[in-house]
């Protein structure tokens, strides 16, 4: 099983489970876990490869990760601690497996909170998606996360956000770092679906005025779910939320969170 920490509230049943993106670990949370304790039950998770979730012998032998196998690693912690549902916040790459999970077990998700949502690959990440496939077997996978942050987070107010997830990424083993990129081949079509179908589970996305990558996408999709999905921007912020602008994210999800109990 996946590694997991829960911070407990005794005064509420609600839960919240956080799911980071590819090369972070449950750690880029830390500027929440005060404020969401203060009103719900916490409960972080390394995914399989990073932080304390060390690669275990079963899952040595499979071949390829897929976003069902990686969700199914969250489904397991969730019925261990026999949490029947919950509200799930995502960032980056963690938002595609919150939606990969709400697709296969919508009863267990009360709601989605996306920050940096990942819905559609623009021209530049695609580019990027080729270059890493090309030299993810030449160079040191550092080198190219190290790439992949400065071009989704250029600007100087976005250093500390590269920061923290080149200094989780070094924890992170060359082989580790092939089967996630290697998830890459199959994200087009699971981003495809997931921009057509609409499900019936209230959705807040949080996004980066400065997120360039993956913004103008996200507008797209929130204008046509218009049952389910709304979007809050972060001026003067890139992609990884959370960590730029904690004071606003922890405000705007929680009262969000707030008004759905």
């Amino acid at each position: 099983m996946i590694s997991y920490t829960i911070y407990k509230n005794e005064t509420s049943t609600e839960w919240v489970t956080f799911v980071h993106g590819a090369g972070g670990s449950s750690s880029v949370w830390f500027k929440q876990i005060r404020d969401f304790q203060k009103h719900f039950n916490v409960l972080l998770l390394d995914l399989r490869g990073h932080g304390d979730s060390k690669e275990q012998l079963k899952s040595a032998f499979k071949q390829k990760y897929t976003f069902k196998a990686i969700a199914e690693d969250i489904v397991e912690v969730i019925d261990f601690l026999k949490i029947e549902s919950s509200h799930f916040v995502g960032i980056s790459l963690g938002s595609i497996v919150i939606r990969q999970l709400a697709e296969m077990h919508p009863e267990r998700v009360k709601s989605m909170i996306l920050g940096g949502a990942i819905l559609k690959m623009n021209f530049r990440s695609q580019v990027l998606m080729r270059l890493g496939n090309t030299f993810k077997y030449v160079l040191p996978y550092l080198v190219l996360y190290k790439f992949f942050a400065f071009v989704i987070m250029p600007k100087k107010n976005h250093k500390q956000s590269r920061l923290l997830f080149i200094n989780e990424a070094k924890k992170l083993y060359q082989k580790e770092f092939i089967k996630w990129f290697k998830l890459t081949a199959e994200i087009n079509p699971v981003l495809r679906w997931f921009r057509q179908k609409e499900l019936n589970i209230p959705t807040l996305y949080v996004m980066g005025e400065e997120d360039y990558m993956f913004l103008p996408s996200v507008k797209q999709v929130v204008a046509n779910h218009v049952k389910t999905a709304e979007l809050f921007i972060i001026q003067n912020c890139g992609h990884v939320v959370n960590v730029e602008q904690p004071v606003i994210f922890n405000e705007a999800v929680i009262g969000y969170l707030k008004g759905k109990e």
